[in-house]
């Protein structure tokens, strides 16, 4: 099984390309992608698993603007994302995947992280329309 040290190791296998990260606490680390999209990566090794965790926006207030945005991002799901989903914590929206520790290899961290970064990337214009439109 994957240790904490050894996503330490992946952690730090992402900086050489760009990544910065900084551990907030005992196994949650803020991993911010480089390029010029201003959010972070949560990671938090909680075993059996290590979960990455983006918030992509506050939720917008109640109004055919939330249907409407719970329904798109339904369709995102289904649609585009390979690892992770979308999904509503509290009253933020969330970008969030899970990995099994057991057999959890880098290729398979990193293949999770650029798949969740990327379409956050994609769609994040399209999200932030559902936000200003409060």
């Amino acid at each position: 099984m994957v240790s904490h040290d050894d996503i330490v190791s992946f952690l730090d296998r992402l900086s050489a390309d760009g990544a910065t990260h900084t551990e907030l606490s005992e196994g949650i680390w803020n991993v911010k992608p480089a390029g010029a999209l201003d959010f972070g990566v949560v990671v938090n090794y909680s075993p059996p698993v290590v979960v990455l965790r983006i918030k992509v926006m506050d939720l917008p207030a109640g109004g055919p603007q939330r249907g409407a945005l719970e329904h798109r991002l339904l369709e995102l799901n289904g649609n585009d994302l390979l690892h992770g989903s979308y999904g509503i914590q509290k009253d933020e929206v969330v970008l969030i995947e899970a990995l099994e520790l057991e057999h959890l290899d880098f290729e398979e961290f990193l293949s999770a992280y650029e798949s969740i970064t990327l379409a956050l990337a994609s769609h994040i214009r399209e999200l932030a329309s559902f936000r200003e439109a409060r």
